[in-house]
């Protein structure tokens, strides 16, 4: 089987700062992969370099084995990566159903009728677990409902890559049990790719965990050896992480 994501030594340097060094890596298709490291580990500047949101230094990105490393986010949506951070931002006064309504109609291009976006929204708010508020302004809701709402309208793109950024952050211990369930419903369809700090989420969850540490790759492997890595105790595991 083919990679669905490669990145060939890829760096993104901030004048002195080597946030992102020299990082090759390899996603799977239907693999649900964990970003982990401690502060300033160059994670969120990575996944943010797979995405478009900002241009790599040097090296490559590949996805789906289409040379991605200069093409603009937006048309990286339309190949189907999709980023919770970079498609939401979410519009406080708008209903949570309006804020997944956007990215559905990206989604409808062909003139489908309303009964076709209302489908699609209802949907992606039901597998999250937020129908009930659909009605709500997104302002409106718990910081934690909010975070599921970003997924949400990631989901309503229907993704062949989902990056989910700090997905659990304000989640309760029940929402953060619904969610995981949520992760592997959803690699059924599509790779996931998370960045999470909540180790019992990221041991749970994941297929394989890669570490990042100064902005290169440090460790990488399934969650037993990631947890029996020693390198990876005395830089991350236990630490905190932003």
């Amino acid at each position: 089987m083919m990679p669905l994501m490669t990145t060939r030594g890829l760096s993104r340097h901030f004048g002195g700062l080597r946030a992102v060094d020299n990082v090759d890596f390899a996603l799977m298709p239907g693999e649900i992969r964990a970003v982990i490291g401690p502060n300033g580990a160059g994670k969120t500047t990575f996944v943010s370099l797979v995405c478009g949101r900002i241009e790599p230094s040097s090296g490559m990105i590949v996805f789906d084995g289409s040379d991605i490393t200069n093409l603009p986010a937006h048309k990286r949506v339309r190949l189907g990566i999709a980023y919770t951070f970079q498609i939401t931002s979410i519009f406080a006064n708008l209903s949570a159903y309006e804020n997944v309504a956007l990215p559905v109609q990206r989604t409808l291009t062909d003139g489908r009728s309303k009964g076709h976006v209302h489908a699609g929204v209802m949907e992606a708010l039901d597998r999250v677990g937020l129908a009930d508020r659909a009605t709500l302004p997104a302002g409106q809701l718990a910081y934690g409902h909010q975070r599921l709402l970003e997924v949400a309208m990631g989901l309503a793109l229907r993704p062949r890559l989902l990056v989910l950024d700090e997905p659990t952050q304000g989640l309760a211990d029940s929402e953060i049990e619904n969610f995981i369930e949520l992760v592997r419903e959803i690699a059924r369809d599509a790779t996931v790719l998370i960045i999470e700090h909540n180790m019992p989420v990221v041991m749970e969850l994941a297929d394989r965990i890669t570490v990042f540490d100064a902005g290169q790759v440090l460790a990488e492997g399934t969650p037993e050896a990631i947890r029996a890595n020693t390198a990876v105790q005395r830089a991350y595991l236990g630490a905190s992480d932003g």
